[in-house]
């Protein structure tokens, strides 16, 4: 293997490498109208893209007692939708490919592993990922460090060695609690205000920042 080739590059999904907005929308939509109950704004819903399902819902209002019903008719419709109105964002893909010629790749997300492969090996770039941590491959999802930690430990790799591309501070401070690198991209759900606070390299897409990696 290559010095250049021991590097990883993680990347997060929603906001970073695709935009999946519409189908989240309409699947919280989807649940509330179920049980009878006032969908959210959808600027409130937006706002908490990124943390896991079971903490958006009852950041929106939702008991705790609840809240996996909540989440599962979510998904239920969710996995029926997400082919047709998720897309990879502009530049994603050449990201992804230039990421494979300098660096092991994996995902770490807080979307459900199963459908966030499905997704990419849909959108034709799951093959370019050597492992992908989803919300229930973990106890604690980020901003803890645990998700960047296992997929290192899958990697078999050390942490001065990994980066990890994302844009929320959620990403951020998962990777400077696992001690990596991290890039903060404005394309997604973080604004650059936002990221300001949490991140010291700012790019505005995945692939600038997978050019900037290339660069260390």
């Amino acid at each position: 293997m290559s010095v250049t080739k021991k590097k990883i590059i993680l990347f997060d999904l929603d906001g970073t490498l695709i935009d999946s907005t519409e189908a989240i929308l309409e699947s919280f939509h989807y649940a509330f109208e179920h049980f009878a109950l006032k969908t959210p704004d959808d600027s409130l819903i937006v706002a908490q893209i990124g943390y896991p399902l079971d903490s958006m819902f009852i950041a929106l209002g939702v008991s705790k007692e609840n809240v996996w019903d909540f989440v599962s008719k979510y998904k239920e419709h969710y996995r029926k939708i997400s082919r047709a109105k998720t897309f990879l964002l502009p530049q994603a893909k050449e990201a992804v490919e230039e990421a494979s010629k300098i660096a092991r790749l994996g995902i770490v997300t807080t979307k459900t592993a199963l459908y966030s492969k499905e997704l990419l090996e849909y959108m034709e770039i799951m093959h370019y990922f050597e492992v992908l941590i989803g919300r229930e491959d973990v106890i604690n999802p980020k901003p803890n460090p645990e998700p960047i930690l296992k997929a290192l430990s899958k990697l078999q790799s050390d942490t001065n060695k990994c980066w990890m591309i994302g844009d929320t501070c959620m990403d951020m401070n998962a990777a400077k609690s696992a001690k990596v690198h991290s890039i903060g991209v404005t394309c997604g759900y973080g604004s650059q205000e936002q990221l300001s606070k949490c991140a010291t390299i700012i790019t505005t897409n995945a692939f600038e920042a997978v050019a900037s990696i290339s660069c260390y």
